[in-house]
């Protein structure tokens, strides 16, 4: 039998119910200046978080740092504000992660693992207030409202950034900079290879069987193979 924990400083993400209870706040006033855009950062949080997080208002399903839904439900119910929420998250888009393993003991041994942290400044700015600020107005509530990526049709551009590839992964096509994920520009896969990662995932990659059809995954692998180094 397998054990695993997570150690490091804020674990993989937002270590949420630690952070309200001590009332930790780097950023003062999250919407302080101009007024954040939840419509913008719902596609902030799609493009950029949602490989990682689950949240269901986005529907996203990331499996790499905490289910935000879960992450916060207790604290709605324990009474805490959307503006709490919304710092908390604000502190922890600027404040990434520290360093962050898995300790797995099992019959064939024990140690640690080093898992990919949560960058600072994921998002930045204007940006960042954004994503908080939807973040907060969502998680954790019975109204979030379940979405699918059906609208994204069959656009290879459009899967990569709404499905959340964009977060983890740079591809210059795309505008994206992620780097928890290879750099696809450097890497240059061919589509067989992104339709076999995209349908079965892989490290800290989720699959997306069953969350885009075969059809979006031949689309994206197209775009992806298509469009990178160039």
């Amino acid at each position: 039998m397998i054990r695993a924990r997570r150690a490091g400083v804020l674990g993989a993400g937002l270590a949420a119910a630690a952070l309200l209870a001590a009332g930790c706040g780097t950023g003062g006033v999250a919407n302080a200046g101009q007024a954040p855009d939840l419509n913008a950062g719902q596609q902030m949080f799609k493009q950029s978080c949602g490989s990682c997080h689950t949240l269901q208002a986005a529907g996203t399903a990331g499996t790499i740092g905490p289910n935000l839904d879960n992450s916060f439900a207790v604290s709605r119910q324990e009474g805490f504000s959307d503006n709490s929420i919304e710092n908390v998250v604000l502190d922890q888009i600027r404040l990434g992660s520290g360093p962050i393993a898995t300790y797995t003991t099992s019959h064939n041994g024990k140690g640690l693992t080093p898992q990919p942290q949560m960058p600072a400044d994921i998002v930045k700015g204007q940006d960042a207030v954004n994503v908080a600020a939807y973040v907060a107005s969502v998680a954790g509530t019975s109204t979030s409202g379940g979405s699918s990526f059906a609208s994204l049709g069959t656009n290879g551009e459009a899967i990569f950034k709404g499905a959340g590839c964009a977060g983890c992964h740079t591809l210059g096509a795309a505008g994206s900079t992620g780097t928890i994920g290879p750099n696809l520009d450097q890497l240059k896969p061919s589509m067989s290879i992104v339709v076999t990662q995209v349908t079965n995932g892989g490290a800290v990659m989720p699959a997306f069987k069953g969350k885009l059809t075969s059809a979006q995954i031949q689309a994206v692998a197209k775009y992806v193979s298509s469009s990178a180094g160039k």
